[in-house]
């Protein structure tokens, strides 16, 4: 998935896709995306592990995945398959300032948050 993938993540295509579709998508998946971004951009964290984290970022920046983005209710399910996958192999590279600038990012965009999705996340991979 590694090479497949992560051709398609750059830093502007990831913005661009959550400002268009991040209501759509909803916190869970946008939570799981910021996490990686912000991993990924710890200098302490591997060049694989940084590797796999623009791989499932890439699956997510591109429409035209296992099932459309576009599609109501089911079309971001498998990006956020993708993306628990990704965070369940680097979970020990996400630290706490790592999750505390996702939280804040997601509050920013969607105001008031639903702690549970978030917590469920962090319960399922890290």
């Amino acid at each position: 998935m590694e090479g497949k993938y992560s051709k398609y993540f750059s830093e502007k295509s990831l913005w661009e896709k959550i400002k268009k579709f991040s209501k759509e998508a909803g916190e869970k998946v946008i939570y799981a995306v910021l996490i990686l971004f912000y991993t990924m951009q710890d200098k302490n964290v591997s060049v694989k592990a940084k590797m796999g984290i623009a791989a499932a970022l890439g699956y997510f920046i591109l429409p035209t995945d296992a099932i459309f983005d576009l599609t109501p209710i089911i079309g971001f399910s498998d990006d956020l398959g993708v993306l628990l996958f990704a965070l369940s192999q680097i979970s020990q590279n996400i630290t706490a300032e790592v999750k505390a600038k996702a939280r804040v990012k997601l509050h920013d965009w969607f105001g008031k948050v639903d702690l549970d999705q978030l917590d469920e996340i962090e319960k399922t991979v890290l």
